[in-house]
């Protein structure tokens, strides 16, 4: 399954659609099985949904992102988990623990 983390630098962007690129990767029996970096699009309202069912996400982590952009995932069937922070590697790793935990989405972008 591939999984998209949006980010800015090293760490996950704190707003998903106004991040600078995405890491994807690909988990296999909870293993890491590939990762890639691409640039983000231009933020345009609908546009990066598409974007990263298009790249074959099935998931996406970031910190914060509306309800309107949850909403159009939710509708491509992509699985959002919101509210993560921190450096990118720990996040992976975390997830392919089974210890990443989202909260609430941080966006104030309403």
């Amino acid at each position: 399954m591939k999984i998209a983390i949006s980010c800015d630098g090293s760490a996950v962007s704190q707003h998903f659609g106004r991040c600078e690129k995405y890491v994807l990767f690909e988990e296999e029996n909870g293993k890491l099985k590939s990762r890639s970096e691409i640039g983000s699009p231009p933020h345009q309202p609908g546009m990066i949904p598409r974007f990263l069912n298009e790249k074959g996400a099935r998931k996406i982590i970031c910190q914060g992102i509306g309800p309107r952009a949850m909403d159009l995932f939710g509708e491509l069937g992509i699985e959002v988990i919101a509210g993560v922070s921190g450096e990118i590697d720990k996040v992976i790793d975390d997830y392919l623990k089974g210890k990443l935990k989202g909260s609430e989405s941080t966006c104030e972008h309403f």
